[in-house]
């Protein structure tokens, strides 16, 4: 079964979903999915999280990189007000989803001393910032590849099975829901300042080889015994303040250009992810976007209870992010809330919490 995110394709990006859809949404949300939280269950037995520094909550802490988020202001927002290693003034989409979910813990992070005991039997995260869907890119970074948390999930699968036995083991890999959310440092980190990689491949064809990537990484999880997956699209990469900042010769406004490359790629994506449900009996593999939700903070951030989209809190909040948001970063806001960027790349809490219930009216299929 797939279910993909907005049609990027008939230039009807920007619409909205009906009345309809969003009358039978609620009406999932309050007779399906809350008795069963309201219960104390979690939806799903466990979740499992893989990609960049979107979903992040500390694999980078301890590697030898300079992305990490592991000191303030990161993290200043937090429930214990403490970095942890997320790229954020608080809590990420996924941290949200997981409370939506009915979970009372987060999927701790693979290579953090949480990841211990029986506090992995309701999931792990494996992802690492700077990653992509290309290995070439957390290569660059010294990060964890896609390829290499994969193999951190086999170890991570033997761990639960030692625990818990083979049929449970089996009946968790099965039943919980396994995100993803890769593919924007390939270009941002990598295709658009790498002469190397651009004189090699056409945008069209760099967006072939991530969708491969992509394609092998969901048939990976499937063979592992994986049936629900969720993957986001790329966001308006053009509207990101660091990418203005850096591609936007001197414009204030997002760059255009960039977010064609998104729109080309998430075609691709959801291509790619009907040709994998139709060959993969028994897969829920749910495309969401998060194109169109964050676009729509971006152009009307009031209509979202923001004040501030073209500038992230951090610092000038044109550029910085990692070591350069610091505690000793001139200009930093005193309120996240008002903006929808925490840092040049990435959102705020606030804008992080509104992406999540967007997710979870998309992603019904995976837990219903």
């Amino acid at each position: 079964m797939l279910v993909l995110g907005r049609d990027f394709s008939c230039g009807n990006s920007e619409k909205e979903m009906g009345f309809g859809s969003s009358f039978w949404a609620a009406y999932f949300l309050l007779h399906v999915l809350v008795a069963p939280v309201a219960r104390g269950d979690p939806l799903v037995p466990a979740l499992i999280i893989f990609g960049d520094s979107v979903v992040d909550v500390g694999n980078n802490n301890n590697l030898t990189t300079l992305i990490k988020a592991n000191f303030l202001p990161y993290g200043r927002d937090f429930v214990n007000h403490r970095p942890t290693g997320r790229f954020c003034n608080g809590k990420l989409a996924t941290d949200f989803t997981a409370e939506y979910l009915g979970f009372t813990t987060y999927p701790p992070a693979y290579l953090s001393p949480d990841a211990t005991g029986r506090s992995i039997l309701t999931g792990a995260n494996f992802a690492s910032a700077a990653s992509g869907l290309f290995d070439g890119t957390a290569q660059l970074y010294s990060a964890i590849s896609l390829t290499r948390q994969l193999s951190y999930y086999r170890d991570y699968q033997t761990k639960v099975v030692n625990m818990a036995g083979k049929s449970r083991a089996d009946d968790i890999f099965s039943g919980a829901i396994h995100l993803l959310s890769a593919g924007s440092s390939d270009f941002i980190q990598n295709y658009y300042i790498n002469p190397v990689l651009r004189g090699l491949y056409s945008v069209d064809r760099f967006s072939d080889l991530l969708t491969s990537s992509y394609s092998s990484f969901i048939q990976n999880l499937y063979v592992l015994g994986a049936r629900r997956i969720g993957v986001t699209t790329l966001p308006p990469t053009g509207c990101l303040p660091a990418a203005i900042t850096l591609f936007g010769a001197g414009s204030n406004q997002c760059v255009e250009r960039l977010n064609q490359d998104a729109i080309l790629f998430n075609n691709k994506l959801n291509s790619t992810s009907r040709g994998l449900v139709n060959k993969l009996p028994g897969l829920k593999l749910v495309v969401f976007d998060i194109y169109q939700p964050l676009l729509n903070m971006i152009r009307k951030p009031d209509e979202s209870g923001f004040f501030e989209s073209r500038r992230a809190c951090c610092g000038t909040g044109t550029l910085e992010t990692s070591l350069l948001c610091n505690d000793r970063s001139v200009g930093t806001c005193s309120n996240a809330s008002d903006y929808v960027f925490w840092d040049g790349f990435h959102p705020s809490e606030a804008a992080n919490k509104i992406l999540a219930g967007d997710l979870l009216e998309q992603g019904f299929d995976l837990i219903s």
